[in-house]
Formats: structure tokens, C-alpha cells, sequence
């Protein structure tokens, strides 16, 4: 009877110290996790503060240089196209368009030497590299917390049951394809 009291403890202390574990690694990833969201919402939150200012900047612009409707239009479609992305990916995506067509707007911007004086549009710029600023600091931030949290998940053993309670690596804020690439202005 002793020795079966015994194992019995013995079993007990062992599912209890597998049960703390368990615990303990679900928790940890439930923290993490929640860290992912929240370095994604502040990019979120740098990437709308990115397209308010962009309608001032625009408007800006367009009193400046009517004739460059392309280009205004292209930042326009960006932008709506920024606000309605849902997921990373898609948020990369259109981050990407969205930092194309402003480049090109100041390619367009050299031709207008009173439009570069214009106190307005220098505070704007201003304001949109600051903005430009944070973006990066905030996907480095959130790339830096995916990259632990997708440790943690594809760790043994937590890769074991981190599956089983929802837990999937999450997704880094990656450049497009072709964000790399000089954008070319035309004046014909």
C-alpha cells in the first residue's frame, strides 16, 4: 500500500509539474502574442497618421501644379488603397504603393521651385518625414517582437501544443515586391 502511495505522489508531482509548465508556456505566448498586435497597431497607427497628413500635402500640391493630376491621382488610389488593408501583408502592400507615389510627387515638386518655398508645404514635408521616421521604427519594433514570439511558437517543446491552443507564427511587415525600385517621372 505504501509503495503504491508512493508512485502515486510521484505521478501527481510529475502532471503537476507539466501542468505549471504547460501553464506557464501558454500564458508566455499569450503575452507575446499580444505583443505582436500591439507593435502592429502602432504601425497601424504611423501609417494612418502617414495618410492624414497626405490630403493637406495633396492639396498643397495641387495649387501649385495642376497639370500634375497622374500623380496626385496615384497617391490618392494609395492611400484609399492603405486604409482599407486589413492584414500585413496587405498594409505592405499598399505601404509600398503609397511610398512610391509620394516619391514621385517629389520628383514632380523639383520642377516647382515657389511650391519648395511655400512655409505650408515645407512644414508638411516636415511633419511626413517625421511620420516616415516612426513608420520605420515601428515595423523594426514589430519585426523585432514577431521574430520572438515565432521563436517561442517553433520552439521545442512548445511547437508541441502551441498549435493545438491557435497559436501561429505570425507574419513580418516585409517590404513589396518592387519597393526597391527608383520611380520614374516623365514630362511629356
Amino acid at each position: 500500500m505504501k509503495k503504491g502511495l508512493i508512485v502515486l505522489i510521484v505521478v501527481l508531482a510529475v502532471v503537476a509539474v507539466l501542468a505549471v509548465s504547460l501553464v506557464g508556456s501558454y500564458n508566455g505566448l499569450v503575452a507575446q502574442r499580444e505583443g505582436v498586435n500591439t507593435a502592429f497597431s502602432d504601425i497601424d497607427t504611423q501609417l494612418q497618421r502617414r495618410a492624414d497628413l497626405i490630403p493637406n500635402l495633396v492639396a498643397t500640391v495641387k495649387g501649385y501644379a495642376a497639370q500634375e493630376k497622374a500623380v496626385i491621382g496615384e497617391i490618392t488610389d494609395a492611400r484609399a488603397k492603405l486604409a482599407g488593408a486589413t492584414t500585413v501583408t496587405d498594409k505592405a502592400t499598399a505601404d509600398a504603393e503609397l511610398t512610391t507615389a509620394l516619391s514621385r510627387l517629389l520628383v514632380v515638386v523639383e520642377n516647382y521651385p515657389d511650391l519648395k518655398s511655400s512655409a505650408e508645404f515645407t512644414a508638411l514635408m516636415d511633419e511626413l518625414a517625421g511620420t516616415e521616421n516612426r513608420i520605420a521604427v515601428s515595423r523594426k519594433d514589430y519585426n523585432a517582437v514577431v521574430k520572438t514570439y515565432d521563436t517561442k511558437v517553433k520552439s521545442f517543446p512548445t511547437v508541441l501544443f502551441a498549435g493545438l491552443f491557435g497559436f501561429a507564427p505570425a507574419d513580418y511587415f516585409e517590404a513589396a515586391a518592387g519597393s526597391t525600385a527608383v520611380p520614374t517621372v516623365s514630362f511629356q
